[in-house]
């Protein structure tokens, strides 16, 4: 192109509100507000791997990839010499699928919006593929389009949003080994089967997230630029879909996209300037169900309030997964971790929900103490509770008119130091719901200086 017509372009494309195939283009679009105000979402991890359900997702490379010695083991004592992977397939039943169960289940969690995996890297899709045609769950297994199905019952739901998460790149799709032997030079493997499905998952079920992985491969290689400015430009979400950075292995992740998630359980502990995710797993080992787990392996729900509180003070969103079963079960252990979540948020939600950053992330004297901003008021969320009284420093430097346990009607009880605020707490008897994380409110902030902004 001439230099001349391409200035003429850009121009012009910049002028229509147009996105054009390149990061410094696409990383100017404005992040939808609804993402940051969520908070919290739901991850699900589900597929083939979910029949074996041994050590984790990652099952097939395991097995015939890295060749670890406890699967190879499980294999050779469990199936017959002539065990195939794809014999798996048939036995991916989903028989007690019930999605509208599910969403009723991530709506009384205190979730906003739902993740679901349509294709992990072991290739299999949880849709009708057109570019899978025998490696999907419509021709094998359950026969079901499982993802149409969840993207109606959430749909019913008016408080949750759609989304889903794609692999880019399957382990043995010989397709893509060639292309990777050949350096990325060619692109048989992009051209035929990686953006054709992401292509047809947005016109099919118009996610409002995308959460692309498996970017083994540079961007250039998975054309990722084009496949997003049209995203933006065009498709039917284009307004309000967002997108994370996995978009290519050369330096992308962390750098470009609408959401960063780095690295999984991404927890930077302080304020970014860049909105971020944090995803994590229940089952601290694994993404998928594995049916060897134990109770211990899987995080309390204090844990996992920690874990939101952290990571919501420092401006992240946090996408919460759950592995379900091979019939479509998620499991009590699962279940009932989510249906605590809710209950806290049913009471605290204020504290959460529609969040920013306040000037401190943490408390100057009490590591204890994180702290979120919502219009005039400062949320202190306290995750160890004393029995005596609770000293907070931070707040000490503003003017406020109330302190405020939320969920509890009686009075607080608090005197100002020379530096600090000294709560009551000695005479306070919280019901179980306010059991695990306690959220003071100080209301009616006044401050000479606001939260930084510039991540959103």
């Amino acid at each position: 192109m001439d230099l001349g017509i391409g200035f003429l372009f850009l121009f012009f494309a910049l002028a229509n509100g147009q996105y054009l195939p390149n990061w410094d283009s696409l990383d100017k679009r404005e992040l939808p507000r609804w993402y940051d105000e969520n908070k919290i979402g739901i991850f699900i991890h589900w597929g083939v791997f979910s029949v074996p359900a041994f050590k984790s997702e990652w099952f097939w490379w395991y097995w015939q990839g890295s060749k670890e010695p406890d699967v190879v083991e499980y294999m050779t004592k469990n199936y017959p010499p002539n065990f195939q992977y794809a014999h798996f397939g048939p036995m991916f039943t989903a028989e007690f699928y019930d999605p509208d169960y599910w969403a009723d289940l991530f709506q009384a969690s205190g979730a906003k919006h739902i993740v679901l995996t349509t294709k992990h890297h072991e290739g299999y899709c949880l849709w009708p593929s057109k570019t899978s045609f025998n490696w999907n769950s419509a021709e094998v297994g359950s026969k079901r389009d499982l993802v149409g199905d969840l993207a109606s019952s959430i749909r019913k739901r008016t408080n949750l949003r759609f989304g889903l998460y794609h692999s880019l790149f399957e382990w043995f799709n010989p397709i893509h080994l060639n292309d990777a032997k050949n350096n990325y030079t060619t692109q048989d493997f992009v051209r035929t089967k990686a953006m054709p499905e992401l292509y047809e998952l947005v016109e099919n079920y118009a996610p409002e997230i995308i959460w692309s992985d498996g970017d083994s491969g540079p961007d250039y290689y998975w054309n990722s630029t084009e496949f997003l400015a049209w995203l933006y430009n065009e498709s039917k979400v284009k307004d309000t879909v967002v997108t994370n950075d996995r978009w290519g292995s050369n330096g992308v992740a962390c750098k470009h996209g609408g959401f960063y998630t780095c690295d999984d359980r991404y927890n930077p502990g302080k304020l970014q300037n860049h909105k971020w995710e944090n995803c994590f797993t229940i089952d601290r080992y694994s993404w998928g169900f594995r049916r060897n787990a134990k109770l211990e392996d899987f995080m309390s729900i204090e844990e996992i309030l920690k874990t939101i509180v952290e990571t919501v003070s420092c401006g992240g969103n946090v996408l919460i997964n759950v592995g379900p079963t091979k019939e479509g079960i998620i499991a009590p252990i699962y279940e009932e971790k989510l249906r605590q979540m809710g209950e806290w948020l049913n009471v605290n939600g204020d504290a959460i929900y529609g969040t920013q950053p306040w000037l401190f992330q943490n408390d100057t004297t009490n590591p204890n103490v994180w702290y979120t901003m919502k219009n005039e008021s400062v949320y202190a969320i306290l995750l160890k509770w004393s029995n005596d009284f609770v000293k907070v420093s931070a707040i000490a430097e503003s003017k406020f008119s109330e302190v405020k346990l939320i969920g509890y009607d009686d009075k607080i009880n608090w005197n100002p130091t020379a530096d600090s605020i000294i709560i009551d707490t000695a005479s306070i008897k919280p019901n179980n719901v306010l059991k695990w994380v306690y959220v003071f409110e100080f209301k009616n902030v006044i401050t000479n200086n606001h939260a930084k902004k510039n991540f959103l």
